[in-house]
């Protein structure tokens, strides 16, 4: 326990109804979680001193047990549906006293952190585990209170983690065994059934995105972020799961503010986590050598394996699956700036993966073209991702986030407009999928190609050259771009077939028309006119 109020602490706890559990251990230092889990056979040490621990049968986010209690203060304001889905507020007292009584007999780990690198915008978590993984996962990824800031420490959200209770779908009113459920009145998040520990960080970053936008003015975004070492210049990187955001924004010329979560205040970036969390398939100290670097003791590994007969990771190995991931804190990564903050963004880059060979490898965005791609968050997913998928299939997720946005997602759009045109930011759609056909026909952009882009825009290369306009996305795409040959600028040169090429746009404009729908009733002009001209109707 470190610099700690205990008789506030406790009292803390009989007000949680905690007073009868078997031991609470308190903000323990990562050196005495490891050795409490390794004690409990929760993990093992890898060969470079981190641990590995298994998730059980959840590797991943279940996004549809994920649930929001409906009450006074949600009830008018969350975007309602299948992916905020509502939960029953008797229900949720009825389930949290439940998993209350089931910790009679556990040791409890807790950590009180902040979520959120600028004072004037973080919250104060407090996360009440019953693994000690688990609690050095929340030691990495919040970011942790000097000692003088614990003496006196009351959390704005508690959050329980139990893997090991699991609901009674027909009496407690889940889908499954397994549930994440946020209550914003009660200020408590469930958490239970599941291992995935991923589950607890996205939990506090859903809430972030409920309450900064309207209590702050500050815009929650799912992104990752850096800084010029010399132009001290901010670039914020949008995009989801295989389109390159951590790759991309990890630059040994740049300082990382973070790779996954951040908020926009009227001075600037900040991240809202303490640490990374980074998938590891078939990872290599050549392709990704910062965080190959960070996986050193304190850094946890989920679901690895090892080389047999070693204590070698062999990061090829997907038997458990493909979602191996490693979390870490930013003091692992040698080029990371403190405090995780940045000013006002100069440049943003939405990052897609378009397997189907459509969209420019580089572009810019017109404010509204801005607005609507990002409610649109696009990419695609190819064939051999996932079981049952043979060929490209078009994703859209809002906001490039979609599971963690709690508000409708044209309130973060028109908030992202605002900033754009108060600080004239530029906005940049990268696509790092096909290039010459589809997905199986052409070739996937070179990635020395897509570094050279980007590192065009923020070296201003890209001020003073000619650009031409998409006949049906109406993008901005420039003639020429340093240490890239200019035939790969505009996709429909790189097609051998033209008129296929001509009738693939079609096909994905109107894709984006058919995704667009359910969003039109909110949406602004401004919005609208970033949509592409879609003049002929053709089977999406």
């Amino acid at each position: 326990m470190k610099n700690t109020n205990l008789k506030s602490l406790m009292d803390d706890m009989i007000e949680l109804g905690l007073n009868h559990v078997k031991g609470v251990l308190w903000n323990l230092s990562p050196a005495e979680l490891i050795t409490e889990a390794i004690k409990k056979d929760e993990g093992v040490l890898t060969d470079t001193g981190a641990l590995m621990c298994r998730t059980g049968k959840f590797t991943g986010r279940s996004p549809k047990d994920r649930y929001i209690v409906k009450d006074a203060i949600t009830k008018d304001k969350v975007w309602w549906g299948d992916i905020n889905v509502s939960f029953d507020e008797a229900k949720f007292d009825a389930l949290y006293k439940k998993m209350i009584a089931s910790l009679g007999d556990k040791i409890l780990y807790v950590r009180d952190a902040y979520a959120g690198a600028d004072p004037k915008h973080q919250l104060k978590v407090r996360v009440i585990d019953t693994q000690a993984w688990h609690n050095l996962f929340c030691y990495n990824m919040f970011i942790q209170p000097q000692n003088d800031d614990l003496t006196d420490f009351h959390p704005e959200f508690t959050v329980f983690a139990v893997p090991e209770f699991y609901a009674d779908p027909e009496v407690d009113g889940t889908r499954q065994k397994n549930f994440a459920i946020v209550n914003f009145t009660k200020k408590v998040i469930l958490v239970g059934g599941t291992g995935y520990t991923g589950e607890t960080k996205k939990g506090i970053f859903s809430v972030l995105n409920f309450l900064l936008p309207d209590k702050d003015h500050v815009l929650s975004m799912h992104c990752s972020a850096n800084i010029g070492k010399e132009k001290g210049d901010t670039a914020v990187f949008f995009g989801l799961s295989g389109t390159g955001k951590t790759t991309l924004s990890a630059d040994p010329n740049r300082l990382l503010i973070g790779d996954d979560e951040h908020g926009w205040t009227n001075d600037g970036i900040f991240n809202f986590e303490g640490g990374c969390y980074a998938k590891t398939i078939d990872l290599t100290q050549e392709k990704e050598p910062e965080i190959w670097d960070a996986i050193r003791f304190g850094a946890i590994l989920e679901n690895t394996k090892f080389f047999p007969g070693t204590n070698t990771v062999d990061y090829s190995d997907c038997s458990i699956t493909e979602n191996t991931r490693v979390s870490y804190p930013l003091k692992n990564v040698k080029n990371a700036v403190f405090p995780s903050i940045g000013g006002i963004p100069e440049n943003i880059f939405f990052l897609t993966c378009d397997a189907s060979g459509v969209l420019p490898p580089i572009s810019k965005l017109t404010v509204g073209q801005a607005m609507y791609h990002f409610i649109s968050g696009f990419t695609a997913k190819v064939a051999g991702t996932e079981a049952g998928v043979t060929e490209p299939v078009s994703v859209f997720s809002a906001c490039f986030g979609a599971p963690f946005m709690p508000l409708h997602p044209t309130k973060y759009a028109e908030l992202l407009g605002e900033k754009i045109k108060a600080h004239d930011v530029n906005i940049w759609l990268i696509n790092t999928g096909w290039s010459g056909g589809v997905y199986g026909v052409g070739q996937r952009i070179k990635l020395k190609y897509t570094r050279a882009m980007i590192s065009a825009v923020l070296d201003g290369k890209l001020k003073n050259v000619n650009y031409s306009k998409h006949p049906i996305f109406g993008l901005a795409i420039p003639d020429t771009v340093a240490d890239v040959p200019n035939e790969i600028l505009n996709p429909r040169n790189t097609w051998v077939d033209k008129v296929a090429y001509d009738r693939q746009a079609e096909r994905l404009a109107s894709q984006f028309v058919a995704n667009f729908e359910k969003f039109e009733e909110y949406a602004n002009m401004e919005i609208m006119s970033g949509a592409p001209v879609v003049e002929n109707s053709i089977l999406i």
